[in-house]
């Protein structure tokens, strides 16, 4: 069994809307023993007006986003994905990975036509993170570590507080290598100290594995953290799985309410159930490494509840529909941005291999497979890299559009449906941080030239 440690350092903090500019991963044994490592930086994508903050955390410089001796973005996503390809089959782990890098990875993917966007989730690939681990940790076993707290006395679950209280003094934080070694350090913690407790949560990646333990209807521990609270644990059992999405389950709170009082109620108390606040069943993405323990000595009462919900299969489905109901989709609404549409649907598998071929050939054959392909979405994503990275090919109107186009998305109001970094946002940003003394004033001198450039650009 490998593990691949990983981390990403980003121009901001929407997948859909950023990009990574920086990969790096530490490839283990199970004894957290290093096998390999890699550290991958690129340019930025022509579109994209990264995060002032972003920079100014991460003491990325400007003229790193446009270094041509680093690789494209498109060149990261290929080098990347021959990197899982050649590692597989390995543990993908990361530190709040399945929120937020997982998801900035596989738009990145999408965004670049690789055909395979969940690459870290198939060929024997797993993924685990840890930050879910620590939550489970600070519940059942809290004497573990020294936990970081806030001048509210709250506990911060950040890494760059956690590992160098626990002894990892060579955390080079906001640098992706460094998080992905303090990672580390902190998984060999756990697995090491408590290794009974390790061993539970670690096969809580398969998601066959946590419907297998689930489904036996027996009462089991949910940890979650929800704001800025502390992880707290919810005592439940399995009740369905959303009518909608196979990968979300309902788990009813055995210490909140007794099913049996829920077998016969109307459809608005069960969806008030699985609606309001505080929730009585809660949702678990069993797809996403849930930190899910089991209880050594369940009380009597909570067996009596479990049972109740193993008996009631109709009163499963009944919750399978209600937890469906919660987010339904609205059918007048207009079409999202191309960038949101990534679960819009399976590629086809004509459209799949020419994505394969799409990363094989050069520019001029690239524009022919893009035209070749029937997913509205990947025509639209395929064209755009031809204008990025080939704009030689497009003729006089295509390169106006294309221009208009980025100067309209630069430019563009400051409104919900407006969800990355504009140039007047990225000027508000940058207003923000020109008094904070512990950051590099230099770096901010240089952020506002590059900015500049926006503006010429833009008009």
């Amino acid at each position: 069994m490998t593990l691949a440690f990983y981390d990403l350092e980003t121009t901001g903090l929407s997948p859909a809307f950023d990009q990574p500019l920086q990969f790096a991963a530490i490839l283990t044994d199970d004894e957290f023993r290093e096998i390999e490592r890699v550290n991958l930086r690129c340019r930025i994508a022509p579109h994209i007006i990264p995060s002032p903050w972003a920079l100014a955390v991460t003491g990325v410089r400007p003229a790193q986003l446009l270094d041509a001796a680093l690789p494209t973005l498109f060149e990261f996503t290929q080098e990347i994905g021959a990197l899982i390809d050649r590692w597989s089959p390995a543990i993908w782990t990361g530190f709040n990975s399945i929120r937020f890098d997982e998801e900035m990875l596989r738009q990145a993917f999408y965004q670049n036509l690789q055909p395979g966007i969940f690459a870290t989730q198939f060929n024997g690939n797993t993924r685990f993170d840890l930050l879910t681990a620590l939550y489970a940790v600070w519940h059942r076993q809290p004497d573990l570590f020294e936990w970081p707290v806030d001048e509210t006395g709250r506990v911060r679950f950040k890494l760059d507080l956690i590992a160098p209280l626990n002894g990892f003094a060579a955390h080079n934080a906001h640098d992706a290598l460094g998080d992905v070694e303090a990672t580390i350090y902190i998984a060999r913690q756990i697995a090491q100290r408590v290794p009974g407790l390790w061993a539970e949560l670690l096969p809580n990646r398969d998601k066959v594995h946590v419907q297998a333990r689930i489904e036996a209807f027996q009462p089991m521990a949910l940890i979650e953290r929800f704001g800025g609270g502390s992880p707290r644990a919810t005592l439940g059992c399995f009740c369905g799985y959303s009518a909608s999405n196979p990968n979300q389950a309902a788990f009813f709170d055995l210490e909140a309410a007794d099913p049996a009082d829920f077998l016969t109620a109307d459809d608005a108390t069960l969806f008030a159930a699985v609606d309001a606040t505080p929730k009585i069943i809660r949702s678990l993405s069993v797809n996403k490494t849930p930190a899910l323990l089991s209880l050594p000595t369940p009380s009597a009462a909570q067996l009596r509840r479990a049972e109740v919900i193993a008996n009631a299969p109709e009163f499963r489905a009944r919750v399978a529909q209600a937890l469906a109901a919660r987010f339904p989709e609205d059918p007048a609404a207009p079409p999202p941005p191309v960038e949101k549409q990534i679960f819009g649907g399976f590629y086809s598998h004509a459209d799949k291999a020419r994505l394969a071929e799409f990363q094989r050939v050069d520019w001029p054959q690239r524009q022919e497979v893009v035209a070749s392909l029937s997913d509205s979405r990947l025509r639209q994503l395929g064209r755009r890299l031809v204008a990025f990275y080939a704009p030689h090919l497009l003729s006089p109107e295509e390169r106006a559009q294309f221009e208009a186009w980025l100067r309209e998305r630069w430019s563009a109001p400051d409104a919900p449906e407006t969800e990355w970094m504009t140039i007047g946002n990225a000027w508000r940003a940058l207003d923000e941080i020109r008094g904070n003394e512990g950051l590099d004033q230099a770096l901010i001198c240089e952020i506002e030239v590059y900015l500049q450039g926006f503006d010429i650009k833009a008009s």
